[in-house]
Parts: structure tokens; sequence; C-alpha cells
């Protein structure tokens, strides 16, 4: 009986097989011949557990080959987001204005004046390139930004309330995802959570009743990503800001998702307003960057200066600071939002959010059209249902047209692994048989691209 250890391939026979000729030109002799090695490992170790590996060597050169190529690739790659979901937190939310874009590639490819003041050579303040235009936006006193809207919630809580009680009603303390919790935060903070009302009704004199010498602030928290329908009651703004004016304790909003336009008029309704907060007196008011905002991830603290002040004098400021590509990004962001009309226009995320049904549609029916020319392929338009995602809005159904594709031969799972995995990557839903493509998150531009991705499906295994 022969030993299949034995007639495992020698390193240098894989190496010199044809089959990875084309490899060897592309990758150096190091990493070709570590992927040889790994390769011979792995079936070394199958193997060993019992399992009889086909021993082709032409087969194990392939695998070798396909081994550089995968690893050759970048970790993070281009996706084409044809789920429909705008804001998806797995495929990096928000994507951004060429403006944007080009902002931070300039900020990152060289030197800028980040803490320089150029006209008089002085030290300055790096939150100097976002402060003007986030007031500008939302009509606060003074403004600073940190790298996410969780770390803005810790070192507001930190700087203006460590040691003592923050009121919150029970109906808000939220978890948003990636086990982010109120409790955890307040605890971390170092302030000491006071819980008011009940999880559907909170009121006014909750508030009122457990306000004491050691309250720091009252709290209200958007709960963005779930709703509470039925009996419940919740205490509007206003008259939280009336009652801490009453007795001298500062107000926080966390405004979450970060609406900056009223959407309402697109049949988006439901999330605040950052500027009506501080409209309404909050004394701070916190956002995110990279949800409706549709700039980079980002922490948006705006509201009164002695409390900018004091945050932006807290140690933790120097950890949780943007960086000088996101700060460029976030400026570009900013002023796309000095012209209104230009806005909605040309900020991705919005304009993908406001784009109407109909116009949807017939892009779906001239790309569907695109893809029944290909051979084995099927496509048809149907009405669908997408939504915002990123914690966003979450009981809005967006109406959507989407393109049914299914293939000769391939299941709908396999057809959605081969997009996934292909160049560029498509994420589309799987759905009653088909793959649906919903091209409200695609841009026109790579629509030709999504065409050539769904044809390659047909001729090949998934890309590793």
């Amino acid at each position: 009986m022969s030993n299949p250890f034995r007639d495992l391939p020698s390193i240098a026979r894989l190496l010199d097989h044809p089959a990875l000729a084309a490899a060897r030109a592309r990758h150096s002799q190091d990493a070709t011949t570590a992927a040889a090695r790994a390769e011979v490992d792995a079936l070394r170790a199958a193997i060993a557990a019992g399992d009889a590996p086909a021993l082709d060597v032409g087969e194990i050169a392939g695998r070798v080959a396909s081994r550089l190529d995968s690893e050759a690739r970048p970790a993070l790659r281009t996706v084409i987001n044809a789920t429909g979901i705008v804001l998806h937190t797995n495929l990096g939310r928000s994507p951004l204005h060429e403006d944007a874009a080009r902002a931070a590639y300039e900020a990152g490819r060289g030197y800028l004046n980040l803490e320089l003041d150029l006209a008089t050579g002085t030290r300055s303040s790096r939150q100097d390139a976002v402060r003007a235009n986030i007031c500008a936006l939302t009509g606060a006193e003074a403004a600073t930004a940190v790298n996410n809207c969780a770390a803005a919630t810790v070192i507001v809580l930190r700087a203006l309330a460590a040691g003592r009680e923050v009121i919150v009603s029970r109906g808000q303390l939220i978890e948003i995802g990636g086990s982010f919790r109120i409790p955890d935060i307040m605890a971390v903070s170092g302030a000491t959570l006071r819980e008011v009302g009940t999880t559907n009704i909170t009121r006014v004199a909750d508030y009122e009743a457990a306000i004491g010498p050691n309250t720091a602030a009252i709290m209200r928290v958007h709960t963005s990503n779930y709703r509470v329908r039925g009996f419940t009651s919740a205490v509007e703004l206003a008259a939280l800001v009336a009652l801490g004016k009453k007795h001298n304790v500062p107000v926080i909003d966390d405004a979450g998702s970060g609406q900056a336009v009223d959407l309402a008029p697109f049949g988006l309704p439901g999330e605040p307003l950052v500027s009506a907060g501080i409209a309404v007196g909050a004394d701070l008011v916190l956002f995110s960057g990279d949800k409706l905002l549709g700039g980079p991830q980002a922490g948006i603290i705006a509201g009164k200066a002695a409390h900018i002040q004091k945050i932006e004098r807290d140690p933790l400021m120097r950890a949780f600071r943007l960086d000088k590509m996101t700060l460029a990004a976030l400026e570009a962001t900013l002023r796309l939002y000095r012209e209104p009309a230009r806005t909605l226009r040309e900020v991705p995320t919005l304009r993908m959010l406001t784009t109407p049904l109909a116009e949807l549609r017939r892009r779906c029916e001239a790309l569907a059209e695109r893809l029944r020319t290909l051979p084995g392929v099927t496509a048809a338009v149907r009405d669908d249902v997408a939504y915002v995602g990123g914690g966003s809005l979450p009981d809005v159904a967006v109406p959507t047209a989407v393109i049914a594709v299914a293939a000769d031969g391939v299941s709908e799972s396999e057809l959605a692994a081969r997009l996934r995995t292909g160049t560029p990557a498509v994420v589309g839903r799987v759905q009653a048989g088909a793959v649906l493509l919903d091209l409200r998150a695609v841009f026109e531009h790579q629509e030709d691209e999504l065409v050539a991705a769904v044809g390659r499906t047909r001729f090949g295994e998934r890309e590793t």
C-alpha cells in the first residue's frame, strides 16, 4: 500500500509547474515559495486527519496560484452595494462626496496646517478646520468633533458629570450594536446613571423628582435603531430644556444619526434635526458624521461654548481626536451644506435616499435589459422595499425597485457568493429563488462593472 505522504509533490516541483508560471511572474519568489509550502502543509494535515485529497500536481499548482492572488488582494476592497441599504454598517456606511475623498487624499499624501496658523506662525487647534462649519449648520455657539458618537458620549459625560448623576429615561437606555449600551458608557465615563420613568412612559414629573444636589445633567437619547409603539409617552426636548433651566441643570441631546436636512418630505420621517435641538436650547447636541450627515466617521458635539471648552480640556480629547484625513473629509462634507439646493443633489447619502422611485425603476429596466443579453441569465424588475440602515429610521420601509437575477445551473446562494467574491465584489440580497440587485446605492458609473460581474459568474467558481 502506497504512502500518501510520499506522493506529496516537492516544493521545487510545484514551483516549476507550468500552471504556476503566470503567478510566479506576478509575485515574488519568497511569496510563491511560502504559498506552495502552505498548500503542501494543508495537504499533509488533511492526510494526517484521514482524508484522501487529490494529489494531482497541476491541481495543486493551480491552488497555489489562487492562494497567491488571494493573499495579494487588499483586505479592504471596493464593493458595489446592491443591497439597497444606503447606510450599510458592514459596507462602511456613508460614501464620501468626491470633494471629501479628494480632501482626505490630499491631507494624507503630504503636510498641511493641521495645528498651525499660517498667518501668525503660531500653534492653532485642529478643531478650527470644522468648528465654524458645524456652528453654521447647527446654530450652536461652539463645536468640536471626536472619532465617533460613542466617543462623543463618553467625553461629554466625563467632562460634565464624572462622579455625579445623569438622569435618563428608562425607555432610552439603548444598545445600538457592538455592545454600545448607555449604562455601560455611563460607567466608563465616571458618571452615575439615574434611571427615571418606565420603558414606555416617562413624564416631566419623573425627571423633576430625580433632580437633586448631585445631579450633573439631564440626557435625552434618541432611540435611533428601534421604536416603542402603543401606550407610550416621552418628554419633548423643549420640556426637558425648560426643566433644566428651572433647576440650573444642563440638558444633553444625543441625536444619534445626525440629520441636518429635513427628510420628511421624502417619506423619511422620525429623525431629529440637529439644528432643532440647538434651537430649543439644549446645552449640547451629539450626532454622527457618517450616517445621515453623509461624511466620514466622526462624533460631533455642538452647543454652549463653556461646555465645549471644558470638553476640549479633558485629557481624553487627545485619545479621541480626529486625524488629519478625517478632519479634511469632514470639513469638505460640511461645506456642501452651505448651499441647501446643492446639499440634496451632491451629498451621496442624501442623493441616494431621496432618489425618486420612478428614476430607480428606469435605471433598473435599462440595466435588466443589458443583463438579459448575457447567456443563461434572466433578469426581471420588481417592486420591493429597503431600509436606510446604520441604525437610522428603523421602521421606515423605503419603496424601491430591484432586479431579480438568476443564472442557469447556478443556485441563488451560489450566484450571490460568486458575486460577493468577485472583483469588484457585488453584494445584493437573496430572496425567493433569485439574487435581488437594488440600484439605490449603486453609482451610475458602476453599472458597467455590475453587468460584467454578473456575466463572469456564469463561467467559473467563486473567487477565494
